[in-house]
């Protein structure tokens, strides 16, 4: 499959380059595996280590560089044109990419050309979600499917990935007090969801993707978004090149990116993608909407006795361990066979610098409601990852020319439901509905490569229709019957007004209300100095139910290369400049927010501050939570070397 797309490639383009650029399997379909060389499977299996510690700038300006390094650099680029290329292979991604190609499939136009480009080694391994899924997206992408009941009920995914909610339960803790507390009929899910890993899920659905005939290339990192000659429109990304040393020369290994041309660019790219940033700033399409505010959320996957199995359970819980003044909630969700999710989410608009995530997270396990369940158990995986949670008053404009935005990249979260896979599907597929009336009605690319047309369109195409496809859909009712929950938290009544609140507008309201509330400015913006408030002491991690934190980065299977550039930038990388402007204020909040260890300040007798700025990139699990909370926002997250990060496993 492979050899033959790329040999379709080489025939279109003619382009000598190609071969040099994908002979390597720089691009991989799903689940193919190079078979010599070091590999990116290989290289997962090998333990992280903080021994990448970058203090200092270390790279070369592109001036410094010999002529011919520059060359190597900046040699011209393979070039593929498809009709829809879509940045981004999770849920949201692939249900665009299946929706499309069952489209074209039903009228014919099986040349329809979909790819998917997904930064992760495998499908699915940089996934991380709870997950309790609400089923109503996936049936309506598979009306039909072999997982359905005799009576056509059911979720179309396979039994061994998914459990059946059957019996549910919300708590409100107070020190080792568990009061019940009543379940909002949103938030039901007992009889009607499925507790999961969405991380297989998404796996699952990336070969049915294959199936209906999408190209799914997984280990690609897209890191530059390409616009027209006017700079008006968007045409296309390029991959990020490969063997670029910490220095910023060209390594032996080199190997240049490549550009996909497209006549429609789906960002899908997750909660506060790096190319979503740049264009969400470049054609203003927050100009009508609020900031995003985000979550943290932290889980653990357990293997516990049989006795403390119960199949199909899902609890959530408020209070413990976080204050009256930390939007957040604990979770535990019992799946498969001996398997329980645990798991916390704090949202990031906490004022305390002093804060850890990952260490209220490390105390929620330790009441007596978790430590009896997981007891006698073993954890086998961790994960960490930012989620939106600024509802339908975030959502930026969906569309500007040449692409679109869908799922988290635009941020459909229902966070009362603590639940977005189904909304982020759903808004793949009304994206996908509306390009392929558009697309369906051009020139096939074979046809305009008989003609010797370069442009795949005659105009950009700016996808209003989508935005209206939205706004008569059932993720625009149910975002905006919720909208004014997550932010009621946000009052000087804090948590206890916010349960106040949403109980009333939940139970009573349910959002037919003439105000929508507002959201405070960044969740940067709103951290304040340490000098308010004293150091938290947090508990010794036991080894047995709590850990310390590079214990849990290990059960990731994060890898980076020792020798690739910085993937986490501050201006000139300067680290010094970076402390410079935030120690002194914030005393080390990097170190506390980050939920893999990547940034420490360490004891440095001979700086003013006395101490140094590090970063330990090679711990980064991908959770973007360094570029949302930093209070400098000089911390700049951009995609690492293709295949890089986490191999996350029932997550």
């Amino acid at each position: 499959m492979l050899t033959k797309r790329l040999g379709s490639v080489i025939a279109r383009r003619n382009l000598s380059s190609v071969s040099r650029v994908l002979s390597k399997s720089s691009i991989r379909p799903l689940n193919v595996r190079p078979k010599t060389g070091l590999s990116f499977y290989e290289s997962f299996s090998r333990r992280f280590s903080i021994s990448s510690k970058v203090n200092q700038s270390v790279e070369a300006s592109f001036d410094s560089l010999t002529p011919e390094e520059r060359d190597v650099l900046t040699q011209e680029r393979a070039i593929d044109k498809v009709d829809v290329c879509i940045v981004g292979g999770g849920p949201a991604g692939l249900a665009t990419a299946i929706k499309l190609k069952q489209l074209a499939n039903e009228s014919g136009k099986e040349d329809l050309r979909v790819v998917v480009l997904e930064k992760s080694a495998d499908i699915g391994s940089h996934i991380v979600s709870g997950v309790i899924l609400e089923p109503r997206a996936l049936r309506e992408l598979f009306p039909s499917s072999e997982h359905y009941d005799q009576n056509g009920n059911g979720i179309p995914l396979p039994s061994d990935i998914v459990t059946k909610c059957v019996k549910e339960e919300m708590k409100f803790m107070i020190g080792n007090l568990v009061l019940p507390i009543p379940v909002p009929s949103h938030m039901r899910n007992e009889n009607k969801n499925y507790v999961g890993s969405l991380n297989q899920v998404t796996a699952y659905l990336g070969e049915k993707a294959e199936e209906v005939g999408v190209e799914l290339y997984s280990g690609i990192s897209v890191s530059e978004v390409l616009y027209s000659k006017d700079n008006n429109s968007v045409i296309g990304v390029a991959t990020k090149d490969m063997g670029i040393s910490k220095s910023g020369r060209p390594k032996e290994n080199f190997e240049r990116g490549m550009e996909f041309h497209a006549r429609q660019v789906v960002f899908a790219e997750g909660c506060h993608g790096s190319l979503t940033k740049q264009i969400i700033k470049k054609f203003g399409l927050r100009n009508n909407a609020q900031n995003q505010s985000y979550g943290l959320g932290i889980k653990e996957v357990w293997e516990v006795p049989k006795e403390k199995f119960k199949k199909g359970f899902t609890a959530h819980t408020m209070g413990y361990p976080l204050s009256n003044y930390v939007y957040g909630g604990g979770f535990q969700y019992h799946f498969g066979e001996n398997l329980v999710t645990v798991g916390l989410v704090v949202g990031l608009d906490y004022k305390n610098p002093y804060i850890s995530p990952y260490q209220e997270f490390q105390k929620l396990k330790q009441h007596p409601y978790y430590r009896n369940v997981l007891e006698g158990g073993k954890c086998i995986s961790y994960a960490a990852r930012a989620l939106n949670e600024g509802g339908m008053q975030a959502i930026p404009k969906l569309h500007f020319p040449g692409g679109v935005l869908v799922g988290a990249s635009a941020g459909f979260m229902n966070v009362p439901k603590i639940k977005g896979s189904h909304t982020a599907m759903k808004t793949g597929m009304l994206a996908a509905e509306e390009i392929f009336k558009v697309v369906s009605e051009m020139p096939s690319l074979e046809e305009l490569e008989e003609t010797g047309r370069e442009d795949l369109v005659e105009k950009p195409i700016n996808l209003e229709s989508y935005q209206k496809a939205f706004k008569n859909s059932w993720v625009y009712e149910e975002l905006h019957s919720v909208r004014n929950v997550r932010p009621s938290f946000n009052s000087f009544l804090g948590g206890y007004g916010g349960m106040a609140y949403s109980g009333l507008d939940t139970f009573i309201l349910r959002g037919r209300t003439p105000w929508t509330f507002s959201f405070h400015e960044s969740d940067a913006s709103v951290t304040e100095i340490a000098a308010k408030y004293k150091p938290i002491e947090y508990p010794k991690p036991d080894g047995v139910i709590s850990f310390d934190i590079l214990t849990s980065v290990s059960r990731t299977g994060t890898y980076h290369d020792e020798d690739e550039k910085c993937h986490l930038r501050v201006p000139d990388q300067d680290l010094q400049k970076h402390a410079e402007a935030a120690y002194p204020k914030w005393k080390g909040i990097e170190n506390r927010f980050c939920p893999a260890g990547v940034y420490e300040y360490v004891e440095d007798k001979n700086s003013p501050l006395s101490v140094k700025f590090q970063i330990n990139a090679q711990n980064c699990i991908h959770c973007k939570t360094c570029d949302i909370k930093v209070p400098t926002q000089d911390i700049n997250w951009v995609v690492p070397e293709g295949g890089d990060g986490p191999k996350y496993s029932l997550t």
